[in-house]
């Protein structure tokens, strides 16, 4: 398929810019995947919509303070830091904005004088302002005083309070971005959900380049996607087995989500089974989904990998015309915006 299937117009207007209070006051557009119908929801409501035995699987990465700015040492040129994901101890993946940052060079951290500077090394050039970076000390320790939430750059507005871009059940730190369908979850519609009978598990991706990174190939199936690193427990995957034995629905809030399941069902031969390492699976249409049967997901920027997948999911005239309907419906738009439940 050619990059410009994944395409459509969005005004700037529609972008959110800030997320709503309470969180699951947030609108839900419900498609039907088999006929193309669309029905309009406040979120809070989403449990009309689904039944007990039906199983939602979260999603319950933390975002860390990942981004940080540091100087060369000699000409204080200022340098960028985005970290994506932990190597080793000191060693992490980055994007690395600045000029001339090539391997070899020495930074320092700003902000890091106290009680010693925090040097990096950049030990080698990945392409596409990927480095890997060295610190001189475990940095992870001190990121709450040195970094900051890494904000999708479409948003253009302070977040006043950090953890708004958290979702409430994030609790196991590693992503560069948040799962942002997780976002209009409440701990007491939570709550409200399992008293009516669904189920609920987690897995653990976190998200790194690609929430990025566009597709930039004129085939969207050449494009090369990048790897994250995910954990299905054993217990999700048991939790997804006999859901789909009793004729429940697995449904995976947010891509990320799916693309954890998905893996562990590779993983299984068709099964989903436990799993814990890296992930490149790249779901384009003509995909055949083994784990999920439904999905809650925000709505996506053209020509990106998440827009491919959902088209995977629905159909890519079905997702283009929701979009459509979303814009005629007034809909906030990307990472702070409002919901789709696909069934």
């Amino acid at each position: 398929m050619r990059l410009e299937d994944f395409e459509y117009d969005l005004p700037a207007e529609f972008i959110a810019q800030s997320p709503l209070e309470p969180r699951d006051s947030s609108r839900l557009m419900i498609l039907d995947r088999a006929t193309g119908g669309i029905r309009h929801a406040v979120f809070r409501d989403i449990g009309q919509s689904l039944v007990p035995d039906d199983l939602l699987v979260f999603n319950d990465t933390r975002v860390i303070p990942a981004r940080l700015y540091a100087h060369k040492e000699g000409t204080g040129g200022r340098v960028e830091i985005l970290l994506l994901r932990r190597l080793e101890a000191q060693t992490w993946e980055a994007l690395v904005g600045g000029k001339r940052v090539r391997p070899g060079t020495q930074l320092v951290l700003a902000g890091g004088a106290a009680p010693e500077p925090v040097r990096v090394e950049v030990v080698r050039d990945l392409g596409e302002s990927r480095r890997v970076v060295r610190f001189s000390q475990p940095i992870t320790p001190r990121l709450a005083a040195l970094g900051s939430t890494p904000l999708p750059p479409y948003i253009h507005e302070a977040l006043r309070d950090p953890e708004r871009y958290q979702t409430v059940y994030a609790r196991d730190p590693g992503s560069a971005a948040a799962p942002t369908a997780g976002l209009h979850f409440t701990p007491g519609l939570i709550d409200t959900l399992r008293t009516r009978g669904l189920r609920t598990a987690f897995v653990t991706l976190h998200v790194g380049l690609d929430t990025f990174a566009p597709i930039t190939e004129g085939d969207v199936e050449a494009h090369a996607i990048h790897s994250e690193w995910i954990c299905v427990p054993q217990e999700t995957a048991r939790a997804v087995r006999e859901t789909r034995e009793r004729g429940g629905r697995v449904i995976a809030v947010g891509t990320t989500s799916v693309r954890a399941l998905e893996t562990a069902a590779a993983a299984g031969e068709g099964t989903p089974a436990a799993y814990a390492g890296d992930t490149r699976l790249y779901i384009t249409p003509g995909y055949s989904f083994r784990a999920v049967d439904a999905m809650i997901t925000n709505f996506h920027l053209p020509h990106s990998t998440l827009l491919v997948m959902v088209s995977a999911f629905a159909g890519r005239e079905r997702i283009l015309a929701a979009y459509e309907e979303a814009k005629r419906e007034r809909y906030r738009f990307y990472s702070f915006g409002d919901a789709m439940l696909i069934l």
